[in-house]
């Protein structure tokens, strides 16, 4: 469920499923309805099991030190269906969503689509009609049966590849490197992160396949010492707000992708864009010494222990745990216990979360462990000697800040 996108559906008596069906037939179709408004388009489309949405902010902040304008697509939404397309930055108006409802709805797509599909229509009119210079396209899951796998991007990037979804992409890496590599478009450039080799692998098959060269971090560029070093480029990035190893390859996977873009950019630019970008839930100090972070996978909370070693090197933290039960919960805190100090855990509203119990069941953790009843007051309180995280699921953190 989209928070508000109902609202908008009922207005303009507009019917979508809410339901995942892979595919591209029907938003393809749906398209051409409404005069194929993702052709005129800019795009460099983002995929990735981690670090999608990182990267773009990074390329977001980036572009604007330049002077572009930006247009963004991402999932899921935060607090509502308005921060899911952004110009700017900024979550787009009401006023702008009603233009582009009425245009669906002239259209005849009620009953069409999946609500995804058609929020993703709803994004191509909305940006067609802003006219950014470059609109920064995220997939929704997976990558060549996503919805938005119907553009011809600038260039195609792929962040990292790790199991998740697997009851729709698959329950090994290379079937799930097949739906991620699907975004690879002939004769256009790809740019990766760090993959595994049995993920590369397949990668590079498809880039084969498509005649696109790829670059890949590690290889063809990558960040040390505070440097992005490209094979042409090499840019003093200095510091960041975005904390954590893994944001400072997020960062060079973004200057990669704009300069295999076509971005023209300088290194001024370039470095007070890295520093600037933030992203909201990503390691984020909300109150002193409690912080919150969306890691819901065992990748993603790998990522967030490196990042408390490397910000609190020698720290063990209070966890707070809500996660969703089509995760993998076990694998996840598992990832986590190397800086544990304690772990409570809560089930917050949703129709897929796990309860506190499940939760602790789960851990193999073999000192504090709690449950408790969901209360901000508490969650939200920092302990008189440790650092607090409250992570697992985006659904949770936005519920308590709401």
């Amino acid at each position: 469920m989209i928070p508000k996108f109902d609202e908008y559906k009922e207005r303009f008596e507009i019917e979508s499923d809410d339901v995942i069906k892979p595919g591209l037939d029907n938003i393809r179709a749906a398209l051409l309805k409404v005069g194929n408004p993702e052709k005129g388009l800019h795009v460099i489309h983002v995929a990735g099991t981690n670090g999608k949405g990182s990267t773009i902010a990074f390329m977001e902040s980036i572009l604007k030190e330049h002077g572009f304008t930006t247009g963004v697509f991402s999932s899921p939404a935060l607090v509502d269906v308005h921060d899911q397309i952004r110009m700017n930055g900024f979550p787009i108006s009401k006023e702008e969503m009603d233009n582009t409802f009425m245009a669906m709805k002239e259209a005849g797509l009620s009953g069409t689509l999946t609500d995804f599909e058609l929020l993703t229509v709803a994004a191509f009119l909305t940006f067609e009609r802003l006219a950014p210079d470059y609109v920064l396209l995220e997939c929704g899951m997976g990558g060549s049966l996503d919805s938005t796998n119907v553009v011809d991007p600038l260039v195609s990037v792929i962040t990292t590849i790790a199991l998740d979804h697997v009851g729709f992409l698959g329950g090994k890496i290379e079937e799930i490197a097949g739906h991620k590599s699907g975004i690879i478009k002939e004769d256009t450039p790809v740019v990766v992160g760090p993959l595994s080799n049995e993920a590369m692998h397949v990668v590079r098959i498809k880039a084969l396949q498509m005649n696109s060269e790829v670059a890949v971090y590690g290889d063809d560029f990558k960040v040390a010492n505070g440097e992005f070093i490209g094979k042409a480029v090499h840019v003093s990035i200095g510091q960041r707000r975005m904390k954590g190893p893994h944001q400072a390859v997020n960062s060079a996977v973004a200057i990669e992708a704009l300069l295999q873009a076509g971005v023209s950019m300088n290194e001024e630019h370039i470095a007070k864009g890295v520093a600037k970008a933030a992203l909201p839930y990503r390691f984020q100090e909300i109150t002193e010494g409690v912080f919150i972070d969306g890691a819901h996978n065992p990748a993603a909370a790998k990522m967030l222990t490196e990042t408390i070693k490397s910000e609190f090197p020698g720290e063990k933290v209070d966890f707070v745990i809500g996660m969703l039960n089509t995760k993998d919960i076990g694998k996840t805190l598992d990832e986590l216990i190397p800086v544990a100090a304690s772990f409570t855990f809560v089930t917050f509203p949703h129709p897929q979360a796990a309860t506190a119990e499940e939760l602790m069941s789960s851990c193999q953790y073999n000192r504090k462990r709690v449950t408790k009843h969901l209360d901000d007051t508490i969650i939200l309180r920092r302990g008189k000697d440790r650092k607090k995280i409250v992570a697992g699921s985006l659904y949770l953190i936005v519920g308590l800040l709401d």
